[in-house]
């Protein structure tokens, strides 16, 4: 299996692109790499995510999910106060204490049903707002996905020892932290089964479709951040003057007729 694995990314790499994307320079090796991460996806991950989601009651996978989500809400509110996002840092903590108490741990998204949506938030969008750039897109072994910066930001924070999933990590017991990282990288490919599936009925490329949404969906999470430095000032005092200077002064009434 890793022989054919690695025959497959050789004869991907040898097909160099002429003209690449200008996002996307290593468009020759990013193909070879997303075709061997392809490979193991099907092969491996996205059978056993197939197996969860079919033998699964759906309410055990909704309570899983949320747990996860969570956890990964501390990391997005850490990233919020980052980014000085006071607002997004308070509401997105109210919903991890709200969901880890009234939510059972988490198992169920009250914060949701009340009308709290969650802020979506890492690292790599942290280094954007401070006014880093995205460089080229790169897809990294197994990960997927990715820029320059937010590779960066990635392994940095894994080689730091804060991530979303630092908690599992911190785990003494080994089978039990094995099981969760397992549960937690099942429970994430699940979750894109949908998404897989539309890809394939709507992309005539899989490699660029993938490549380009990514890249705007970045985009977008950045700038939503800016958002806020970027509306207009509407508080200055020069606005124009629509007044007509030239209208006529109102036409006095005609005095009463004196009586006969």
């Amino acid at each position: 299996m890793t022989a054919l694995l690695g025959a497959t990314a050789l004869a991907a790499g040898c097909a160099s692109v002429s003209t690449p994307n200008p996002d996307d320079p290593w468009e020759s090796y990013n193909r070879s790499m997303y075709t061997f991460n392809d490979t193991v996806d099907r092969a491996l991950l996205k059978p056993i995510a197939s197996g969860y989601d079919a033998l699964t009651p759906q309410p055990v996978q909704t309570c899983i999910h949320n747990m996860f989500n969570n956890v990964v809400d501390v990391w997005s509110a850490l990233n919020s106060f980052l980014q000085a996002r006071g607002h997004d840092f308070f509401n997105t903590l109210g919903r991890v204490l709200f969901n880890s108490t009234m939510g059972l741990g988490g198992c169920i998204d009250v914060a949701s049903m009340n009308g709290s949506r969650r802020i979506q938030n890492d690292f790599g969008v942290t280094l954007g707002v401070w006014g880093f750039k995205s460089g080229p897109y790169v897809v990294l072994p197994f990960l997927g996905s990715s820029s320059v910066r937010d590779g960066t930001a990635t392994l940095g924070t894994f080689a730091a020892g804060v991530s979303p999933i630092t908690p599992v990590f911190e785990i003494d017991n080994v089978p039990l932290r094995n099981s969760l990282i397992g549960l937690y990288t099942v429970d994430t490919r699940a979750s894109l089964l949908d998404a897989d599936e539309l890809v394939n009925e709507v992309a005539l490329d899989r490699y660029s479709f993938i490549r380009d949404a990514y890249i705007q969906r970045r985009k977008a999470q950045v700038d939503s951040r800016l958002a806020d430095d970027s509306l207009p000032d509407y508080t200055q005092d020069n606005l124009p003057d629509y007044s007509d200077d030239e209208a006529e002064a109102p036409v006095a009434a005609p005095a009463a007729k004196p009586v006969q």
